[in-house]
Formats: C-alpha cells, structure tokens, sequence
C-alpha cells in the first residue's frame, strides 16, 4: 500500500517568514492590531505568525495577511521555501483596468462616477453590499486614497473604510423596528 506524499511544513524556513512579516508590517507603520483588523484576524493570529514556532501546516490566514504587506499570494510560501515575496502590483494597474470599460460605463453610469472610477488617486478597497429589505439589490462602494498618499496614509484610510464597511454590513432592516426607532 502506497502512503500519499505530504510535504512536511514543519522543517520550512518559519523564522526566516516570522521575520519578513515582522519587517513589512513595521515598513508599513503597521501595529500587530493594525494589521490584525486590515486582514480581518486576531491580534493573537499575527502574533503567532511573527512568532517563527514551526508548524505542520501553511495557516489559513496567510493569504489574508500578505496584502496587507504589500505581497502578492503566495508569497509567504515563497519565503517558506527559500525564496522572496513578490511584491503587489501597483494600485495604478488596477485602476487603469477600469479604465478599458469606460466608453461602454459611460452609457450606463453618471458621468460623476465614471470620472471617479478613472481617477487616478490610488484605489483603496472597493465592495458589493447587499441593501437590506431589497431582495437583490445592492451598492456598488469603490474607495479611492489622497493622489499622493505615503503607505502608513493609505493604511490609515484603508482602516477607516473598514470601520465603515462594517458599519454599512450591520445596516437594519427596514422592517427591523429598532430602524423606525434610530435605535
């Protein structure tokens, strides 16, 4: 009976990616609490990514945190087998693939917010939510930063649509009574 190949984590290089991790969120002014609620993780999940205790598997969150290092995925692998992280592209790439469709948005959106979808501040985030007491209807949110925002600014406005987004996520119902109410 052939026993299937596994390969084994806990002999990678987990102290050389405790220590990569460490360097990027603190070239990014980041906190571990900072990076933590940027990447929708604990503060203990950071923690023990910094930590560089070996481990029998690649953490779940890993791919959730490498954004936020300014890492394209995969990237913590990468290091885990001797290698580098490979660095995000530019938010400006993003941006100008918006821009291919813009004849074609023209004609569906205002002219307002087809100029913000091409702007060429750096985009920040965007997000689908479903409106509450509308079944299928939803809102469309795209956040742009200041044109020449550092890193750690762009950060701070990334943390500020969290809290946002995450506000407009817990938005009541209309038939909610605590809505009638501002409750």
């Amino acid at each position: 009976m052939m026993k299937a190949m596994t390969e084994d984590w806990a002999t990678k290089r987990w102290p050389e990616l405790a220590t990569a991790i460490r360097a990027a969120r603190e070239a990014r002014h980041l906190t571990q609490a900072a990076l933590a609620e940027l990447a929708g993780v604990s503060e203990g999940t950071v923690q023990n990514l910094e930590s560089g205790k070996p481990r029998p598997r690649v953490p779940k969150t890993l791919p959730q945190v490498e954004p936020h290092l300014g890492w394209a995925a995969g990237s913590a692998v990468a290091i885990l087998n001797g290698g580098d992280p490979t660095p995000l592209t530019t938010v400006h790439d993003a941006t100008a693939s918006l821009r291919g469709g813009s004849d074609r948005l023209r004609g569906k959106l205002p002219l307002r917010i087809v100029d913000e979808l091409e702007s060429e501040d750096p985009l920040i985030d965007s997000a689908v939510i479903q409106l509450p007491g509308a079944k299928g209807v939803r809102m469309t949110v795209v956040v742009h930063g200041q044109p020449d925002a550092t890193p750690r600014e762009i950060q701070e406005a990334l943390l500020a649509w969290r809290r946002a987004e995450s506000k407009l996520h817990r938005l009541p119902d209309d038939d909610d009574p605590r809505a009638a109410n501002g409750a």
